[in-house]
């Protein structure tokens, strides 16, 4: 079992909600997919290939701008773990993405020029390719920055088999922040790198959790980030529990990133016997001194941007996120070991 299992069996349940609740949570819903399909004309049809898309029972959606020199590794990665699609919103890069992914055969590419943060942070673009795309198949929903990773090593179609064999709709997974040893902005990351080549460094303990006021599922909060720039606002840390994989249907929307998502219960992946697994977040690349600038800039990535400008100013001076507690990341076998995924009753 994992800690964070163990944290959701100990936190207790909401007291059952009233029919207005209930009420509010279905027109929440309604109008998060009537707002997404709001923004569908902001897609423009780039390399999309339906047929492709339709033969595929595993499709992996992703928003993001800039990120050619991740893109080799994260895709050879998850088309390993089982993706047979890619379906990607290109959010106005400038550094030759789109020309990659065009030439991708297992990519449908969209380009976005449009203002990320005024649609919900891209989940409004992928909400509308979910809708006309997702349904009945499983949907795996990451960022660029983010490799998923499975107990045991295993795969995404073993893994799906499972959750179907078991009614379930939706797979947890946290994530886990790496980072180098020195200042994040020292060294070189070439196109085509293993990122964890580079951030080979984690924090194995130092989570909380807590049950979330409204959606009822375990909010956890913790890492580095937690521990070097909100010691004295806790509450401000980035949210790290998240359900990238759902068996997608028309009805289903993400509320808040993949943090949250509505109908209630595709947020209750982290009970007690279900499988659980690991986003290794590779947010502090060498580019991270480039990125936070244009961040402070473009101000796109966060509700409040104001509140994160000293977090950017020290990542763009190099702060350095080592400690002597840190782990060094070994596979998967590790974090299972260590508790931050969990094999369930995935046998």
């Amino acid at each position: 079992m994992s800690i964070f299992s163990e944290m959701d069996a100990a936190s207790p349940r909401l007291a059952p909600r009233s029919p207005v609740y209930a009420y509010r949570m279905r027109w929440k819903r309604r109008r998060l997919l009537l707002r997404s399909l709001r923004r569908r004309r902001d897609l423009h049809r780039l390399d999309v290939d339906p047929a492709r898309i339709a033969a595929a029972p595993i499709l992996a959606f992703a928003t993001l701008r800039n990120e050619r020199a991740r893109l080799p590794h994260f895709l050879d990665h998850h088309r390993a773990l089982g993706v047979g699609h890619f379906l990607i919103v290109d959010n106005d890069s400038d550094d030759g993405t789109a020309d990659f992914l065009c030439g991708q055969t297992d990519v449908s590419l969209w380009r976005a020029a449009d203002s990320y943060k005024r649609a919900r942070f891209g989940v409004d673009w992928l909400t509308c390719l979910q809708l006309r795309f997702g349904n009945g198949k499983w949907c795996l929903t990451l960022d660029a920055d983010e490799l998923l990773i499975l107990p045991g090593g295993r795969d995404l179609c073993r893994l799906t088999a499972h959750l179907d064999a078991t009614g379930r709709e939706a797979f947890g997974a946290l994530m886990l922040d790496l980072f180098p040893r020195g200042p994040v902005n020292d060294g070189t990351f070439a196109t085509g790198d293993d990122p964890r080549d580079h951030l080979p460094w984690f924090d194995a303990v130092g989570y909380r959790a807590r049950r979330h006021a409204v959606f009822d599922n375990l909010w956890i909060q913790g890492g580095p980030r937690d521990r070097v720039f909100f010691v004295d606002q806790p509450e401000r840390a980035p949210t790290l529990n998240k359900t990238p994989l759902v068996k997608w249907r028309r009805s289903f929307a993400y509320v808040t990133s993949t943090h949250q998502a509505l109908p209630l219960r595709l947020n209750r992946v982290f009970e007690p016997g279900r499988p659980t697994g690991v986003l290794l977040h590779s947010k502090f690349l060498p580019d991270i001194a480039v990125k936070s600038a244009e961040e402070l800039h473009r101000r796109q990535h966060f509700e409040n941007a104001a509140l994160y400008t000293r977090y950017h100013e020290s990542l763009i001076a190099g702060v350095d996120l080592w400690h002597p507690g840190a782990t060094r990341y070994e596979g998967p076998e590790q974090l299972e070991s260590l508790g931050l995924m969990s094999s369930g009753d995935w046998r």
